[in-house]
């Protein structure tokens, strides 16, 4: 009965731990969907304009709510998407990618 109780248990932190892991933003949550379709229905993602992610370190010196609204011009146009909230993971997560092309740059210079 212990070790049935344990192995409920467990699977109970391990199920809860994927369902808020998801929700986490991170740098690479948002470098996936930079690169991901599914973003849209237009069988293109951010990479499919901005191949060289170099050029948006202008972008990263932005506010968040600039990036936040350049980003969803870039989804409801040309990836004919749904514009994503502000405060959503995935939002959270592409606008950290893009900061995070500044910070490396800093990084690289030895700033």
């Amino acid at each position: 009965m212990k070790k049935l109780t344990g192995l409920v248990i467990c699977g109970g932190i391990i199920w809860c731990s994927s369902l808020f892991g998801a929700e986490a933003p991170s740098i690479e949550t948002g470098k996936l969907l930079f690169g991901s379709e599914k973003l849209g229905s237009s069988g293109k993602s951010c990479v499919t304009c901005h191949l060289d992610v170099n050029k948006l370190k202008i972008a990263a010196t932005y506010d968040e709510d600039e990036l936040v609204d350049i980003i969803n011009r870039c989804i409801a146009g040309p990836l004919e998407g749904k514009k994503l909230d502000s405060g959503s993971a995935e939002m959270k997560s592409l606008v950290l990618y893009i900061k995070s092309l500044k910070t490396k740059e800093l990084a690289d210079t030895g700033r």
